[in-house]
């Protein structure tokens, strides 16, 4: 019983320090700069998205057929910070890799405007960027995964 007790305890502990990690602008392009060498994918959703939920899965499994090959999958949280235990619990449930980022930035437009200009925040947002660094494709709606692979095979 005492062992259940402090097992139970332990489980806790480790979920508290488990979290998303807030990133602002400045932070995400450090974030995708840290990256060069392979191939990133943004993903940029909320909780409260049905595409977004939709995507996951599949953006997962697309990272686990192409991480040898250099891929690497960067999730973004989207949702506000009373929202943020929903999407920690969606993320562990589909087995999203960690560390996974929630976007916390003082002025929404300008972090929008510096991932890119043309996109207007809506989600899904999909960003790629190739081994250097730099945004090659966006993806932004509902994305045809087969297209999304397709343009990954050619970076890749």
């Amino acid at each position: 019983m005492r062992l259940a007790a402090v097992l139970s305890g332990a489980a806790a502990l480790l979920a508290a320090q488990v979290r998303l990690t807030p990133l602002d602008e400045s932070a995400y392009h450090g974030l995708v700069a840290s990256s060069k060498g392979q191939v990133v994918v943004a993903d940029f959703w909320a909780a409260w998205c049905i595409p977004c939920r939709a995507e996951m899965p599949q953006l997962v499994g697309l990272e686990d057929r192409y991480r040898t090959r250099g891929m690497k999958l960067i999730t973004v949280s989207c949702d506000e910070p009373d929202q943020e235990a929903g999407a920690f619990d969606f993320l562990r449930k589909n087995g999203v890799p960690w560390p996974a980022y929630i976007k916390r930035a003082a002025n929404d437009e300008k972090f929008i405007d510096s991932i890119d200009p043309k996109w207007s925040g809506a989600l899904p947002g999909l960003f790629v960027y190739d081994r250097q660094g730099r945004l090659v494709k966006s993806f932004i709606g509902e994305t045809d995964m087969a297209a999304l692979e397709s343009f990954l095979k050619k970076l890749l």
